[in-house]
C-alpha cells in the first residue's frame, strides 16, 4: 500500500509541489495511455485507422469538405489526406463530387455506408463515456467533470504560453 504525503508530512517526503507534480505527470500518462488502448479497439471493432475514424467525424456536422479543409482540421499534410480519401473511398464510406463553382476542386462527402458507419462510432463513444460515469458515483460525477474542465483549461493555457515561445 502506498504511503501519500500530506501537506504535514511534506518536509520528510521532499516537496509536496514535486510529488504532485510527479502524480499528475504520471496520472495523465496512464489516461493516455487508455485512450490508447481505445484507439487500438476501435481500429479492430471498425477496421478503420484512427485517422480515417477521425476523419468520418468531421462529416457529423457538415455535408462536404475539402482535401484542404480535412488537412486543416486534422492537422496533416494534404498529401496524407488525398491518401487516407483514397482509402475511405475504396472503402466506399465517402465519395469525391465535382465543385460545381470549381472544376478544380472535389469536393467530399460520405456515402450512405458513411453516415452509417459515423453513427455507429459516434454511439460506440457515447455508450463507452456513459458506462464509464456509471462507474462513478452519481453524487461525485459533477465535481469529476467540473475538475476535468478545470484541467482541460489550464492545459489549453500551458499550451498557448509554451506555444509563444
Amino acid at each position: 500500500m502506498s504511503s501519500i504525503p500530506t501537506r504535514s508530512n511534506r518536509h520528510q517526503n521532499g516537496s509536496f509541489l514535486e510529488f504532485q507534480t510527479l502524480k499528475l505527470k504520471e496520472l495523465i500518462q496512464e489516461i493516455v495511455k487508455c485512450c490508447e488502448d481505445r484507439r487500438i479497439y476501435e481500429n479492430q471493432k471498425f477496421g478503420l485507422p484512427y485517422a480515417a475514424v477521425q476523419c468520418l467525424l468531421l462529416f457529423r456536422d457538415e455535408r462536404y469538405l475539402t482535401v484542404k479543409s480535412i488537412a486543416l482540421r486534422l492537422e496533416v499534410a494534404k498529401s496524407r489526406v488525398t491518401k487516407l480519401v483514397s482509402g475511405l473511398v475504396a472503402r466506399e464510406l465517402v465519395k469525391r463530387i465535382d465543385d460545381p463553382q470549381d472544376s478544380r476542386v472535389k469536393l467530399i462527402s460520405l456515402t450512405p455506408a458513411g453516415r452509417e458507419k459515423v453513427r455507429e462510432i459516434e454511439s460506440f463513444h457515447f455508450e463507452l463515456h456513459k458506462k464509464l460515469l456509471l462507474r462513478i458515483h452519481s453524487q461525485e460525477r459533477e465535481g469529476l467533470l467540473a475538475c476535468l474542465e478545470n484541467l482541460h483549461s489550464h492545459m489549453d493555457s500551458v499550451k498557448q504560453e509554451l506555444n509563444r515561445e
